[in-house]
C-alpha cells in the first residue's frame, strides 16, 4: 500500500524557558537557561537543590480550577499544550470526524506527586484504617492525560500512552506518525508531559548519581559535551504536536510547519541506565530513521542530540553520529537544547521535536550553551560543530532528533521542509 504523507500543523509548548511556543523558541535561540533553585519543595537537604521548573503556570487559562484539582500536575501540563496545539492548528472539532482523531502521549513517570502525597497521608493515618482520595488512581496513572484530552474534545481515534523513560514522547510521536501514514487516522494529538520535580523524583535520581550537583551555578550546570559536566539537570513541562495526513490538512486549508518523514527505534540491550559506550543503539536508531525516511546522511543538516550532560552518554552519542554520518558529520550542526531546558524526562522528545520543526521552518539552529574555552573532553572530537553558545543561521532542509531512555530505549525522528 502507498503510505500517506504526514505533516505538522499545530504546536504547543510549556517549558522552563517559555509557556508558549513563541516564548520557548525566542529563549531557545537566545541561549536562555531555565535553571534555578527548586521551589516546588524544600530541597535544602538534597544533594541537588536546583532544577529547570516551569514558571508562572496558571492552570485556570486552560481548565476550571475545580476540575484541575482532580488532576496531577503532569496532566494539567498535557492539557495546556494540547489546547495550545489544537488552537494553533485551527482544528475545528465541530467539523471533524472525531472517530478519526486520536491522542497518543508519552509519559515517563506520570503522577509521582500524587503518589507521594497519598502514600505519605496513608502512612500517617493507617492506624485508623486505610483512607485514600477517590481520585488517587485516576490522578496518578500514566495514561490518564491522553484520556482526559480525548474526553475534553471528544476524540475517539487511537488513544494510549507510551512509556519508555526519556524516549517516551518520541515513541508516542512515532506511533502517531505510523497510524496516520497507514491511513488509520486523519490527525493525532501527540507529544508528552512530565512533572517530577518533587522529593521522590529528585531524591531518586540523586541516589543514582544521575543529577548535576552544581548548586552554586544552576544556570551553568547543564553543559553537554564539556569536560566538566557532572550529570543532567531535571526539567519539567510538556510539548504537543498536531500530526495530520497531508491531504486532510490541505483540504481544510491548514498551515503546515514541516513534514515528518521518518522514525526509528532501537535498544541498547546493554545496561539499566547507561548508554552503550560505543553508541551501538544510537547508531542503529539513527540508521533506522534514515532508512524509514528514504534519506541518506547527506540529507540531514541538523541533529538535536539527546545530549544530557552525563559523562558517558555525551561521548557515546558523539561516536554514534560519526559512525552514521561519516565525513558529513563535520558539515552538520549539532546541538543539545537540554543545556537550556534541562531534561524533561518523558516530555523531552516532544519539546525537542518542536525545536527541530521550528529550526527547519526558520533556518536557525539553537545553541548548546555553557561551553567555555578549554573545557574539552579528550574523548570528544571538537571538529564536530556542537553550535556552542550561539545560535547559527543556516539552511535546515531536514533535522533529526535523538532521545534515549533508561532501559536502553532509543527513538529518533526526522522532520524536513514541506514541499507540496
Amino acid at each position: 500500500m502507498e503510505l500517506k504523507r504526514v505533516v505538522v500543523t499545530g504546536l504547543g509548548a510549556l517549558t522552563p524557558i517559555g509557556n508558549t511556543v513563541p516564548e520557548f523558541w525566542e529563549n531557545l535561540v537566545n541561549g536562555v537557561s531555565g535553571a534555578g533553585p527548586i521551589t516546588h519543595f524544600d530541597a535544602s537537604k538534597f544533594k541537588t537543590q536546583f532544577a529547570c521548573e516551569v514558571k508562572n503556570f496558571d492552570v485556570s487559562q486552560y481548565l476550571d480550577r475545580k476540575e484541575a484539582r482532580k488532576m496531577d500536575l503532569y496532566t494539567q501540563y498535557a492539557i495546556a499544550v494540547a489546547k495550545q496545539a489544537i488552537d494553533d492548528a485551527a482544528l475545528d472539532v465541530e467539523k471533524e470526524d472525531l472517530n478519526r482523531i486520536g491522542v497518543i502521549l508519552g509519559v515517563g513517570i506520570g503522577g509521582i506527586k500524587t503518589f507521594e502525597d497519598e502514600v505519605s497521608a496513608y502512612a500517617l493515618s493507617k492506624e485508623n484504617g486505610p483512607r485514600f482520595n477517590p481520585f488517587f488512581i485516576p490522578k496518578m496513572i500514566a495514561d490518564i492525560a491522553s484520556g482526559q484530552i480525548s474526553i475534553m474534545y471528544g476524540f475517539r481515534g487511537p488513544n494510549f500512552t507510551t512509556t519508555s523513560a526519556c524516549a517516551s514522547s518520541s515513541n508516542a510521536i512515532a506511533d502517531a506518525f505510523n497510524y496516520i501514514r497507514l491511513g488509520k487516522a486523519n490527525a493525532i494529538v501527540t507529544g508528552g508531559a512530565e512533572a517530577a520535580i518533587f522529593d521522590a523524583g529528585v531524591g531518586g535520581f540523586n541516589a543514582m548519581h544521575a543529577l548535576s550537583t552544581r548548586n552554586e551555578d544552576p544556570q551553568g550546570a547543564s553543559r553537554p559535551f564539556s569536560a566538566s559536566r557532572d550529570g543532567f539537570v531535571m526539567g519539567e513541562g510538556a510539548g504537543c504536536l498536531i500530526l495530520e495526513e497531508l491531504e486532510h490538512a490541505k483540504a481544510r486549508g491548514a498551515k503546515i510547519y514541516a513534514e515528518l518523514v521518518g522514525a526509528g527505534l532501537s535498544a541498547d540491550a546493554h545496561h539499566l541506565t547507561a548508554s552503550h559506550p560505543e553508541g551501538l543503539g544510537a547508531t542503529l536508531v539513527m540508521s533506522n530513521a534514515l532508512e524509514d525516511a528514504g534519506m541518506v546522511p547527506e540529507d540531514i543538516d541538523y541533529i538535536n542530540v539527546h545530549g544530557t550532560s552525563t559523562p558517558v552518554g555525551d561521548i557515546s552519542e558523539a561516536k554514534a553520529i560519526q559512525e552514521v554520518f561519516g565525513e558529513h558529520a563535520y558539515k552538520l550542526n549539532i546541538s543539545s537544547t537540554k543545556s537550556m531546558t534541562g531534561h524533561l524526562l518523558g516530555a523531552t522528545g516532544a519539546v525537542e521535536a518542536i525545536a527541530c520543526t521550528l529550526s527547519v521552518q526558520n533556518d536557525i539552529v539553537p545553541p548548546t550553551i555553557n561551553h567555555t574555552e578549554g573545557d574539552n573532553d579528550e574523548n570528544i572530537d571538537y571538529a564536530l560543530n556542537f553550535t556552542f553558545n550561539k545560535a547559527q543561521k543556516r539552511t535546515v532542509r531536514a533535522a533529526l532528533s535523538n532521545t534515549f531512555g533508561f532501559g536502553g530505549h532509543n527513538a529518533c525522528l526526522i522532520v524536513k521542509k514541506y514541499i507540496d
